[in-house]
Protein backbone atom coordinates (compact mmCIF):
# COMPACT_ATOMS: atom_id res chain seq x y z
CA UNK A 1 0.00 0.00 0.00
CA UNK A 2 1.68 3.18 -1.09
CA UNK A 3 2.09 5.33 1.76
CA UNK A 4 0.33 8.93 2.31
CA UNK A 5 3.01 11.63 1.51
CA UNK A 6 2.33 15.30 3.27
CA UNK A 7 -0.11 17.88 1.85
CA UNK A 8 1.62 19.74 -1.19
CA UNK A 9 4.02 17.07 -2.08
CA UNK A 10 3.85 14.99 -5.10
CA UNK A 11 5.18 11.82 -6.56
CA UNK A 12 5.09 11.17 -10.30
CA UNK A 13 7.27 8.15 -11.02
CA UNK A 14 7.81 7.32 -14.47
CA UNK A 15 7.61 10.44 -16.11
CA UNK A 16 10.31 10.68 -18.35
CA UNK A 17 10.71 7.45 -20.64
CA UNK A 18 14.24 6.45 -21.44
CA UNK A 19 14.31 8.25 -24.27
CA UNK A 20 13.61 11.85 -22.86
CA UNK A 21 16.16 11.09 -20.00
CA UNK A 22 18.80 10.35 -22.38
CA UNK A 23 17.92 13.60 -24.27
CA UNK A 24 18.18 16.10 -21.01
CA UNK A 25 20.86 13.87 -19.64
CA UNK A 26 22.92 15.62 -23.01
CA UNK A 27 21.21 18.67 -22.08
CA UNK A 28 22.78 18.50 -18.62
CA UNK A 29 26.22 17.47 -19.68
CA UNK A 30 26.69 20.61 -22.03
CA UNK A 31 25.57 22.45 -19.01
CA UNK A 32 28.50 20.85 -16.71
CA UNK A 33 30.98 21.53 -19.04
CA UNK A 34 30.06 25.07 -19.46
CA UNK A 35 29.85 25.23 -15.54
CA UNK A 36 31.64 22.50 -14.01
CA UNK A 37 30.74 20.49 -10.73
CA UNK A 38 32.37 21.55 -7.86
CA UNK A 39 32.51 20.76 -4.08
CA UNK A 40 30.14 23.26 -1.68
CA UNK A 41 31.16 23.67 1.71
CA UNK A 42 28.93 24.24 4.59
CA UNK A 43 28.62 27.72 6.18
CA UNK A 44 30.35 28.39 9.47
CA UNK A 45 32.30 24.67 9.48
CA UNK A 46 33.57 24.71 6.01
CA UNK A 47 32.84 20.70 5.89
CA UNK A 48 32.32 19.23 2.45
CA UNK A 49 29.17 18.19 1.39
CA UNK A 50 29.24 14.75 -0.36
CA UNK A 51 27.08 15.72 -3.66
CA UNK A 52 29.18 17.57 -6.30
CA UNK A 53 27.43 20.43 -8.03
CA UNK A 54 26.49 22.78 -10.25
CA UNK A 55 23.84 25.51 -11.63
CA UNK A 56 21.51 26.55 -14.74
CA UNK A 57 19.80 29.56 -15.21
CA UNK A 58 20.16 33.51 -14.66
CA UNK A 59 20.89 32.43 -10.88
CA UNK A 60 22.60 29.51 -8.82
CA UNK A 61 22.38 28.06 -5.60
CA UNK A 62 26.24 27.86 -3.92
CA UNK A 63 27.13 27.50 -0.05
CA UNK A 64 30.56 28.08 1.46
CA UNK A 65 32.47 28.77 4.92
CA UNK A 66 32.07 31.86 4.71
CA UNK A 67 28.82 33.54 3.24
CA UNK A 68 26.64 30.50 3.41
CA UNK A 69 24.14 29.71 1.29
CA UNK A 70 22.55 31.73 -1.46
CA UNK A 71 21.69 32.62 -5.18
CA UNK A 72 24.34 34.55 -7.24
CA UNK A 73 24.69 34.87 -10.80
CA UNK A 74 27.99 33.52 -11.65
CA UNK A 75 29.62 30.21 -10.77
CA UNK A 76 31.64 30.53 -7.53
CA UNK A 77 35.11 28.93 -9.29
CA UNK A 78 35.05 30.21 -12.54
CA UNK A 79 33.36 33.47 -12.04
CA UNK A 80 31.21 32.80 -15.32
CA UNK A 81 27.53 33.40 -15.49
CA UNK A 82 25.52 29.70 -15.05
CA UNK A 83 24.69 28.75 -18.62
CA UNK A 84 20.86 28.69 -19.62
CA UNK A 85 18.13 26.06 -18.46
CA UNK A 86 17.80 23.61 -21.33
CA UNK A 87 14.68 23.87 -22.91
CA UNK A 88 13.25 20.41 -21.96
CA UNK A 89 13.32 21.45 -18.88
CA UNK A 90 11.22 24.99 -18.94
CA UNK A 91 8.90 22.79 -20.76
CA UNK A 92 8.53 20.27 -17.72
CA UNK A 93 8.12 23.17 -15.41
CA UNK A 94 5.22 24.69 -17.75
CA UNK A 95 3.58 21.21 -17.80
CA UNK A 96 3.66 19.71 -14.22
CA UNK A 97 4.28 23.26 -11.88
CA UNK A 98 1.78 25.43 -13.43
CA UNK A 99 3.24 28.26 -12.52
CA UNK A 100 3.63 31.78 -15.07
CA UNK A 101 6.43 32.86 -13.99
CA UNK A 102 9.66 31.08 -15.08
CA UNK A 103 11.99 28.99 -13.32
CA UNK A 104 15.21 31.44 -12.87
CA UNK A 105 17.88 28.65 -11.23
CA UNK A 106 18.63 24.99 -12.12
CA UNK A 107 20.15 23.35 -9.14
CA UNK A 108 22.80 19.78 -10.59
CA UNK A 109 23.70 17.84 -7.64
CA UNK A 110 25.54 14.81 -8.65
CA UNK A 111 25.20 11.94 -5.89
CA UNK A 112 28.14 9.19 -6.37
CA UNK A 113 27.48 6.12 -4.10
CA UNK A 114 28.17 7.06 -0.53
CA UNK A 115 26.55 10.48 -0.72
CA UNK A 116 23.83 11.60 1.09
CA UNK A 117 21.77 14.72 1.87
CA UNK A 118 20.63 15.99 4.83
CA UNK A 119 17.22 16.55 5.93
CA UNK A 120 16.52 20.36 5.23
CA UNK A 121 14.29 23.35 3.86
CA UNK A 122 14.41 24.91 0.32
CA UNK A 123 13.54 28.57 2.05
CA UNK A 124 16.87 30.70 0.08
CA UNK A 125 13.88 31.91 -2.01
CA UNK A 126 12.01 34.93 -1.71
CA UNK A 127 8.75 33.51 -3.66
CA UNK A 128 7.91 30.76 -1.52
CA UNK A 129 4.43 30.20 -4.17
CA UNK A 130 6.34 28.81 -6.59
CA UNK A 131 6.68 25.27 -6.49
CA UNK A 132 9.90 23.29 -6.34
CA UNK A 133 10.14 20.96 -9.06
CA UNK A 134 12.80 17.73 -8.42
CA UNK A 135 14.12 15.42 -11.45
CA UNK A 136 15.45 12.70 -10.87
CA UNK A 137 18.33 10.57 -13.44
CA UNK A 138 20.48 7.63 -12.87
CA UNK A 139 20.34 5.22 -9.89
CA UNK A 140 17.69 5.09 -7.38
CA UNK A 141 18.07 6.75 -3.86
CA UNK A 142 15.83 6.72 -0.81
CA UNK A 143 13.91 9.82 -0.35
CA UNK A 144 12.67 11.15 2.97
CA UNK A 145 10.29 14.19 3.28
CA UNK A 146 8.19 15.44 6.16
CA UNK A 147 6.73 18.70 7.56
CA UNK A 148 7.48 22.40 7.93
CA UNK A 149 8.89 21.29 11.37
CA UNK A 150 12.03 19.27 11.76
CA UNK A 151 9.79 17.75 14.51
CA UNK A 152 7.13 16.39 11.95
CA UNK A 153 7.10 12.44 11.36
CA UNK A 154 8.65 11.82 7.63
CA UNK A 155 7.88 9.48 5.18
CA UNK A 156 10.90 7.59 2.92
CA UNK A 157 10.11 6.80 -0.44
CA UNK A 158 12.41 5.23 -3.32
CA UNK A 159 13.00 7.70 -6.33
CA UNK A 160 14.02 6.05 -9.85
CA UNK A 161 15.82 7.69 -12.90
CA UNK A 162 12.77 9.50 -14.60
CA UNK A 163 10.46 10.55 -11.30
CA UNK A 164 9.28 13.67 -10.77
CA UNK A 165 9.10 15.24 -6.89
CA UNK A 166 7.01 18.34 -6.41
CA UNK A 167 6.73 20.52 -3.47
CA UNK A 168 4.25 23.18 -3.34
CA UNK A 169 1.52 24.94 -1.81
CA UNK A 170 1.43 23.50 2.04
CA UNK A 171 4.32 21.07 0.77
CA UNK A 172 6.59 24.18 -0.06
CA UNK A 173 8.88 24.56 2.97
CA UNK A 174 8.69 20.71 3.80
CA UNK A 175 12.07 18.76 5.14
CA UNK A 176 13.44 16.91 2.72
CA UNK A 177 16.64 14.98 2.22
CA UNK A 178 18.53 11.76 0.48
CA UNK A 179 19.15 8.67 2.84
CA UNK A 180 21.34 6.71 0.37
CA UNK A 181 21.63 5.41 -2.77
CA UNK A 182 21.58 2.04 -4.43
CA UNK A 183 24.47 1.89 -6.89
CA UNK A 184 23.66 0.35 -9.77
CA UNK A 185 20.35 0.45 -10.14
CA UNK A 186 20.33 2.46 -13.28
CA UNK A 187 22.35 2.13 -16.43
CA UNK A 188 21.68 5.56 -17.54
CA UNK A 189 24.76 7.34 -16.47
CA UNK A 190 27.62 5.07 -17.73
CA UNK A 191 29.97 5.13 -14.34
CA UNK A 192 26.83 4.58 -12.18
CA UNK A 193 25.43 7.74 -9.79
CA UNK A 194 22.34 9.78 -9.36
CA UNK A 195 21.56 13.37 -11.20
CA UNK A 196 19.15 15.61 -9.03
CA UNK A 197 17.89 18.67 -10.74
CA UNK A 198 15.87 21.17 -8.77
CA UNK A 199 14.31 23.73 -10.94
CA UNK A 200 13.19 26.65 -8.52
CA UNK A 201 12.00 30.53 -8.85
CA UNK A 202 14.02 32.82 -6.76
CA UNK A 203 12.53 36.25 -7.06
CA UNK A 204 8.98 37.74 -6.50
CA UNK A 205 6.91 38.24 -9.49
CA UNK A 206 3.73 40.00 -9.87
CA UNK A 207 2.48 37.94 -12.83
CA UNK A 208 -0.29 35.89 -12.24
CA UNK A 209 0.07 33.09 -9.91
CA UNK A 210 -1.11 29.40 -11.68
CA UNK A 211 -1.71 28.96 -15.21
CA UNK A 212 -5.38 28.21 -15.83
Amino acid sequence: MAQALPQGVRHIPDFLNRAAQEALLEDIRAVVQAAPLYVPTMPRTGKPMSVRMTNCGTLGWVTDKERGYRYQPVHPVTGEPWPPIPEPLLALWQQIARYEAPPEACLVNFYEAGAKMGLHQDRDEQDFDAPVLSVSLGDTCLFRVGEKTREGGTVSFKLSSGDLVVLGGEGRLAFHGVDRIYPATSTLLKNGGRINLTLRRVTLTCLPRKIS
